[in-house]
């Protein structure tokens, strides 16, 4: 049904087409809110976080600004003043017998992801557990329409003891706030910047700016950019061919886009539905939340360089290990099979990662569930990697998710429903800091988020690197996956596995 129009106040903003997409997206069964815990030792106090927030984190317009829907579009309106009190909470952590400290975490963390932020105000929230193992534990709440997971980190950092906006982010917030933009001349020099970039022969999409305050001129970079770099790589490759081989591939490099284009179109929206599963159904609205203990990145690292894979490769294989084993042990045959998780693909410059809003495309990578040899996984999912390197589909598919948050939503839910009948799980992977961070004084110990599933997808996984370590967790939907933490009980095995692998290779004279 279409929202009748409504008076929007002065200063109202558009809503960006993408962000609008993620805001859509909200159901009974699977809210749009990444969820994140911070873990802190000593405790801090609830006065300490208010302050840290006041000071630090209503400097982004977006935790200022709530969200106003009039006909079919979205419009972020200043909400003054912002309640911080409201927005950053204390609670007391209940336990029921015979439950552990984590569990209890676990409970309350899945008893949140159920319930959607208040539509009244700026959609994100801080749950603060004062005294929690010798210390306390944040829960962050953050609606997807704000940012996806690697803005939403750097923004983190800044309210960390010592952070600073990064540079440029002290103007972009306050240009924001005033409803100002940035010169043209600022974006003609930021043009050439880039035309310069693509003559040199440097045109890959982190080395070129984005300019956030032209959506459908960044729509355009996003599509072209990828295609841009991919062109380049493939003239230089039938260049060298041409040079090595009497008979150079006849193929124009217009051709050979071309046909990628509908290759990785065609993957995208003609791939058949996910295997049947006990994890494939109808989700509901009740979640359980499951992690486990780091593994430590460096011995990630050794077995991915003795194996000459890269980490994602081996934390992927893990992933894929510990679903096999679980659906084994549950009685189903995984034989030959593989399930879909959509990864997010980054699609913007590092250095404006502080950027709010959505920039990534989403794209479906087999996990194949159905190889019990650890090493022989962990080639398959290498290989699944390497073509996704080389497609077009996070572009194609940032393309269609910006599309689907131009049309009503009856239409959009049933874009999303065919997309999530193809995959079973969303999965991130996201490298946070290599060093602790301290937050009011406290040494933040271990981080960990879960970005939403859509859909019906019952399972969202995620890898976290942080401080020199790899942090495990999923959440589940209860009706399709009642014990996720038999899913996460498997992970560590299943890397043991290919570390005592990798440890039994010979080693190279001179290595």
């Amino acid at each position: 049904m279409k929202r009748g129009k409504v008076a929007l106040p002065g200063g109202a903003e558009a809503m960006s087409k993408l962000d609008t997409a993620w805001l859509r997206l909200d159901t009974e069964a699977n809210r749009m809110v990444i969820h994140g815990i911070l873990f802190l030792k000593p405790t801090v106090s609830l006065e300490a976080v208010r302050e840290r927030v006041a000071e630090r984190l209503m400097r982004f317009p977006r935790f200022r600004q709530r969200v106003v829907e009039s006909g079919d579009a979205a419009y972020w309106v200043e909400d003054q003043p912002v309640d911080v009190a409201h927005h950053v909470v204390s609670e007391t952590l209940a336990r029921r017998k015979g439950r552990s400290l984590d569990g209890a975490l676990q409970d309350r963390l899945a008893e949140l992801a159920a319930e959607p932020l208040d539509p009244e105000r700026p959609l994100w929230q801080l749950h603060l557990i004062e005294h929690y193992d010798g210390g306390s534990a944040l829960i962050a709440r953050v609606h997807h329409c704000i940012a996806d997971g690697i803005a939403l980190i750097a923004v983190m950092l800044s309210i960390t003891d010592g952070g600073l906006a990064p540079p440029g982010a002290e103007a972009e917030t306050l240009a924001a706030s005033k409803g100002g933009k940035r010169s043209k001349a600022a974006k003609l020099d930021q043009a050439v910047t880039a035309a310069k970039a693509a003559k040199a022969g440097k045109g890959t999409t982190a080395a070129l700016p984005v300019d956030p305050d032209a959506e459908p001129e960044w729509l355009a970079d996003a599509m072209i950019k990828p295609i841009n770099a991919w062109t380049v790589s493939e003239i230089r490759q039938m260049a060298s061919a041409g040079a090595r081989s009497p008979r150079p591939d006849p193929v124009e490099p217009a051709e050979r886009l071309r046909r990628r284009l509908l290759e990785d179109a065609a993957a995208l929206t003609d791939a058949p539905d996910d295997a049947k599963t006990r994890l494939k159904g109808k989700a509901g609205r009740a979640k359980r939340v499951a992690w486990g203990a780091p593994l430590p990145l460096d011995a990630v690292k050794a077995v991915g360089k003795s194996l000459n894979v890269s980490v994602n490769d081996v934390l992927l294989g893990c992933v894929a290990g510990a679903i096999g084993q679980y659906l084994r042990e549950h009685g189903d045959d995984t034989s030959g099979q593989e399930i879909r998780a959509l990864v997010p693909v980054n699609l913007r410059p590092l250095e404006t990662a502080w950027q709010l809003g959505n920039r990534f495309g989403m794209v479906p990578l087999p996990l194949p569930i159905g190889i019990s040899n650890p090493v022989k996984r962990l080639y398959a999912v290498h290989a699944q990697t390497q073509a996704l390197k080389k497609s077009l589909r996070p572009a194609l598919s940032l393309g269609l998710m910006a599309t689907s948050g131009t049309v009503e939503k009856a239409a959009q839910r049933g874009m999303l429903k065919t997309l999530s009948r193809k995959a079973t799980a969303l999965m991130t992977n996201v490298p946070g800091p290599t060093l602790p961070l301290r937050l009011c004084g406290a040494t933040v110990d271990r981080v960990m988020f879960w970005a939403p599933q859509a859909g019906d997808m019952s399972l969202g996984v995620s890898i976290l690197t942080y401080a020199g370590q790899v942090q495990f967790g999923l959440i589940a939907d209860a009706g399709l996956c009642p014990d996720p933490e038999r899913i996460v009980a498997h992970f560590e095995p299943e890397f043991q596995q290919l570390l005592v692998l990798a440890l039994m290779l010979p080693w190279e004279a001179g290595a």
